[in-house]
């Protein structure tokens, strides 16, 4: 197979698979208006109560204003607030607020219900495999892009 022939290919699926994978992904969020990076975001505050804004951006290697974007967003539907770190007073930390944490406890069963039937579709050893190529991909080849 000639490299601009699986270049095309690469392309379609991105097209066609990846790209939909995304709008699966983010189906049930929807509803309560958000993206399902902003889902994962609240999902993260859940789970660590000490979380803040930089933190998220480092754990996800992205930008500091590339979260901030989010939070803006989470913050102006009233789904998560910040207070202040008493140890370090310059250090905001992420909290849900009440809202925050039904839309969490809501969204989660929904979101693993949707991912149980791709299992069920795609099969787990499957799933296994596409999974262990993608980390591959990242460690070999977006590493040597940063």
């Amino acid at each position: 197979m000639e490299d601009s022939q699986l270049l095309d290919e690469y392309v379609e699926i991105y097209m066609s698979a990846i790209k939909y994978v995304e709008d699966l992904v983010s189906q049930p969020t929807k509803a309560y208006k958000l993206s399902f990076e902003q889902f994962l975001i609240m999902k993260e505050i859940a789970e660590d109560s000490s979380v803040s804004l930089i933190d998220i951006a480092k754990k996800r290697g992205v930008t500091r204003g590339a979260i901030s974007r989010q939070i803006r967003v989470l913050l102006k539907l009233d789904y998560i607030s910040q207070s202040t770190d008493p140890s370090d007073r310059r250090r905001l930390i992420l909290n849900l607020t009440p809202s925050g944490q039904q839309t969490v406890s809501e969204l989660l069963p929904k979101v693993q219900e949707r991912f149980s039937s791709w299992m069920m579709a795609f099969g787990k050893e499957n799933a296994k495999q596409m999974l262990f190529l993608m980390n591959e991909f990242r460690q070999k080849v977006m590493a040597e892009e940063n």
